[in-house]
């Protein structure tokens, strides 16, 4: 038997690449290696160098799942992997923190290392939609207009509300009548960002 044409083992580790974006985990260059059986991570780099060559994919310097999809490529939009940070509840919440629990593709014209994600816990805001388990896309920004729906942190506990400035204070509002509104002190108050996208699964792995 001969040896598969370097266009079709391209095309192919194009399809790997591309399914694991659209899961959620760029794979690695070793681990293309090891998927398609190349006997060094260079014969993978080189595959994936000439994929990015193509306009194909993009890769972000310095990091080692730094592969993602460019614009035309199944998308007119280039795929960007957001890191979920954690739940939105309890506990401070460290945004430059690697210890997050995967990633989540999102297409997006502009690349930005402002946006993060965090998983729902709490009934709070299901009056906007907004449930347990979902995941809540953030761009990080120290400001927000009253009427937003924002990410705070309220001394050291993250808190997903409806922001609303009255007079000068500032008031979290949950959209559950069960809850009250939050009304913190300016010292206790730091804005993490505003809410951009929510996303749910219906299925849990």
């Amino acid at each position: 038997m001969g040896r598969t044409p370097p266009g079709q083992t391209r095309e192919r580790i194009f399809q790997f690449v591309r399914d694991r974006l659209l899961n959620g985990m760029p794979p690695t260059v070793r681990e293309v290696m090891e998927a398609f059986g190349f006997r060094s991570v260079q014969s993978a780099r080189e595959h994936l160098e000439a994929l990015v060559k193509e306009g194909r994919l993009v890769k972000d310097k310095g990091k080692a799942r730094g592969y993602r999809l460019a614009a035309g490529s199944g998308s007119n939009r280039p795929l960007q992997l957001v890191p979920i940070l954690g739940r939105v509840a309890a506990g401070a919440l460290d945004l430059a923190t690697e210890d997050h629990e995967g990633y989540i593709p999102i297409h997006t014209r502009h690349q930005s290392d402002e946006l993060f994600a965090l998983r729902v816990r709490g009934r709070s805001m299901t009056g906007a939609g907004i449930f347990p388990d979902d995941i809540v896309v953030v761009r990080r920004q120290p400001t927000a207009d009253s009427g937003e729906i924002v990410v705070a942190l309220v001394g050291d506990e993250a808190t997903v509300k409806r922001l609303r400035i009255r007079r000068k204070r500032i008031e979290l509002h949950p959209e559950n009548p069960e809850y009250e509104v939050i009304i913190p002190e300016a010292a206790q108050f730091s804005l993490l960002g505003k809410v951009v996208e929510l996303r749910r699964y219906l299925e849990r792995s």
